[in-house]
């Protein structure tokens, strides 16, 4: 599940999940209890999910590819979602300010591979950017670049890719 910002990329990715404890919400995202604005949003996240799923965060918890790999085939991994994933990844190898970004590929590459071996069946929802303006700084220039290869990497191995755009979820594959 693609999109921008305020989509509703996230909400159409819930939608489509049953509400029985077979799904587990993978929340990628780490809190930030200084910003009300994010802790806002994930507050709404957590309201709309049924009480029945669990939830596994990321940030604190086994890394995304190792939940991948370890899910069973009668399990439901919601993963919400691969942007603040790969944003974590990029601060654990200071890639931010011209860094190495090998470990950011590798990391991508056994996301990627957990991913298309996992008996799970899963539901991604990741970010869409570069569409528009371009970055003005190399950071921001660097997230877009690796975010782009994160989404087209994942999108091979993904049997079904929907980009949302004002709301509207559109089949790609």
């Amino acid at each position: 599940m693609l999109g921008g910002a305020r989509s509703g990329k996230s909400a159409h990715a819930e939608g489509l999940a049953p509400a029985d404890p077979s799904v587990t919400y993978v929340a990628t995202a780490r809190r930030r209890e200084d910003d009300t604005d994010w802790e806002a949003r994930i507050a709404e996240h957590t309201r709309r999910r049924p009480e029945c799923w669990k939830t596994v965060e990321t940030a604190d918890g086994p890394a995304l590819p190792d939940l991948l790999t370890d899910a069973r085939s009668d399990e439901l991994l919601l993963v919400d979602d691969l942007a603040t994933w790969l944003t974590d990844v990029l601060d654990t190898a200071n890639a931010w300010d011209g860094g190495e970004t090998g470990p950011v590929r590798a990391e991508v590459d056994r996301l990627t591979k957990a991913l298309a071996g996992s008996a799970a069946r899963v539901v991604l929802v990741s970010a869409e950017v570069g569409l528009g303006v371009h970055p003005a700084t190399p950071s921001g220039r660097l997230f877009r670049d690796e975010l782009g290869r994160l989404n087209a990497r994942v999108a091979e191995v993904c049997d079904t890719v929907t980009l949302l755009v004002a709301g509207i979820p559109l089949r790609l594959r």
